[in-house]
């Protein structure tokens, strides 16, 4: 299941703006026009306030949902502050919890969005609100749908906001696999950090993402496990510094779906950043994850 809203794209920012809000779009047409239209649907219902409370303050989540932040805070955000903002926030991160559940019940679920792992929980940071995956998984949790999730976060940068949110819950590790030269300047401690240097090439990079799957899997037996799919370690991508093919990033993307598959651990996947001016090649990026999605043994399970 592939869990979409118009809504991802529709979001008005001022022009030149740095933030590529149009790839949404562009990538459900592709997978619409693609063996995966069937498994596009619309996002069940929005998030609410006693979920977001799991990992946000109550004062947070009422600045930003009634448009009390100062200036400051709007700035640290990314994003001008807007009724549609808020609307967009909250059906994404609602994307993100709809899908770990269908994961955790069919074995592998999408949101064609999410992935905001800069957001704390008192405060917005590089264009993360609330941190939809660290939400999902205390909902899992606490609906007592699980005993353990594994985030695992392969955004070019480090899952800040991740793993200070979830520092004290012991059921939710948190593993950030990024570029150490990168956004944000100080890091947070995950429970697993995997900081390459700038100019990592394919090999180094799936070399390490396997000792990472193997360590935290073997350590933790997650019932879940919550991927951040990030376009951005891909070579040409303007925020990124790596220097990863899109070999590679399929190469990636085909080794994280065949490992849970072999593992028989539920996959939820969140689309995480990318930033290239050209919105259709960055769409290309992203769309490699569909494009090992197909050829696994996901989509013939849930045909």
């Amino acid at each position: 299941m592939l869990f979409y809203d118009p809504i991802y794209s529709s979001l008005e920012l001022p022009s030149r703006h740095r933030f590529p809000i149009s790839k949404y779009h562009k990538l459900k047409t592709r997978l619409a026009n693609s063996e995966l239209e069937s498994h596009i649907k619309p996002v069940p219902q929005k998030a609410s306030h006693q979920q977001l409370s799991r990992c946000h303050s109550q004062d947070y989540i009422k600045a930003f949902c009634h448009g009390t932040m100062t200036s400051a805070e709007i700035k640290r955000m990314g994003f001008p502050w807007s009724k549609q903002l808020v609307e967009r926030t909250l059906t994404s991160v609602g994307a993100s919890i709809a899908a770990s559940n269908h994961a955790l019940k069919h074995g592998f679920a999408a949101n064609l969005a999410g992935g905001y792992h800069h957001a704390f929980g008192d405060r917005a940071s590089g264009f993360c609100i609330f941190n939809d995956l660290a939400i999902a998984a205390c909902e899992l949790l606490e609906t007592g749908q699980v005993d353990s999730v594994l985030i695992l976060d392969c955004d070019v940068h480090q899952g800040d906001g991740t793993a200070s949110i979830l520092q004290s819950h012991a059921n939710i590790v948190t593993c950030s696999l990024h570029c150490e030269q990168n956004f944000p300047r100080l890091k947070e401690s995950s429970d697993y950090d995997f900081a390459l240097p700038s100019g990592t090439q394919d090999s180094d990079y799936l070399t390490t993402l396997k000792q990472a799957m193997d360590l935290c899997v073997r350590m933790h037996r997650p019932d879940i496990i919550l991927y951040n799919a990030g376009a951005d370690i891909f070579d040409k991508d303007e925020l990124g510094h790596f220097n990863i093919s899109l070999q590679g990033v399929f190469n990636r993307e085909t080794f994280i779906l065949d490992y849970c598959y072999e593992h028989q651990i539920p996959l939820m996947c969140a689309l995480g950043g990318g930033y290239q001016r050209d919105t259709d090649a960055l769409v290309t990026v992203h769309q490699q994850l569909f494009n090992a999605l197909t050829a696994s043994p996901y989509i013939s399970s849930q045909n």
